[in-house]
């Protein structure tokens, strides 16, 4: 009971943050309320198979809305990642979305998504450091707590439509912002750092150079520094300064460090 006390304060908090007034609550269906609530309980405890199903139903809808490459981007990601099988134990698939933005991410069903710009960008040793750092942001469970917020604002939704049930297969419009969330996720900078040391050890276990990480960083740094657009996800979360500045210092000196 105090569980579904909780959700439903969390509910009513997250629609609070929507800007909805409290004086609106009292119109709205009382078993659509309820159902915000269940779903945001279930938030509260969302399970690593539950954040792959979330994963893959978001993942669908962004491969629905971008050009996918079959030609010579996919075939340079699929030659470099052709000894990576898993991803926290679960199967990878690979896929390139042809477009000039410089991104990437990693899902928690095993999905990685690799944008053309980032391609183009990065030679292979920075391009797979990258990767390595986004598949570390799944493996430290960064990526399940950003669900556990989406989901929150997925039961602010419920409540705010005529509707009293839960689909099992959300609607477009949630999973648009579930793709959002993965695309513009904020992590701590401790979380960022343990994503750079992931990406530092894949690069390195995929038989690439110990700066590969380092200059990665540098490289987005100096993109994000020349570009006259909005940055992208990347962008954004490996170019903010000054953490960024330290992050690449940390990833030099583990370079400068490795094999001594």
């Amino acid at each position: 009971m105090k569980r579904q006390i909780l959700a439903l304060l969390l509910a009513v908090s997250v629609l609070s943050s929507c800007s909805i007034l409290a004086s609106g609550l009292s119109n709205m269906d009382p078993a659509a309320l309820a159902t915000a609530a269940n779903t945001a309980m279930t938030a509260l405890s969302i399970s690593d198979e539950q954040i792959a199903q979330l994963s893959a139903q978001s993942v669908a809808y962004m491969d629905s809305v971008n050009t996918v490459d079959k030609g010579s981007y996919d075939k340079r990601l699929r030659k470099l990642m052709s000894k990576v099988k898993t991803v926290d134990g679960v199967p990878i698939n690979l896929k390139v979305y042809k477009t000039n933005e410089v991104n990437a991410f990693a899902c928690g069903d095993g999905s990685i998504r690799v944008y053309s710009g980032l391609m183009d960008v990065m030679d292979d040793a920075e391009l797979m450091g990258v990767i390595g750092h986004e598949i570390g942001h799944v493996v430290n469970k960064d990526t399940k707590n950003a669900m556990k917020k989406t989901y929150m604002a997925y039961a602010a939704r419920i409540a705010l439509g005529s509707t009293g049930s839960v689909l099992g297969q959300l609607s477009t419009s949630v999973l648009g912002d579930v793709a959002q969330s993965y695309l513009n996720a904020q992590y701590s900078q401790k979380q960022e750092f343990a994503a750079d040391q992931y990406g530092f050890q894949f690069a390195i276990q995929q038989g690439y150079s110990p700066y590969s990480m380092y200059n990665s960083l540098m490289k987005l740094m100096k993109l994000n520094g020349e570009s006259s657009t909005k940055p992208s996800g990347t962008q954004t979360a490996f170019s903010s300064h000054p953490a960024t500045e330290e992050r690449a210092a940390r990833m030099k000196a583990a370079a400068e460090a490795y094999g001594k």
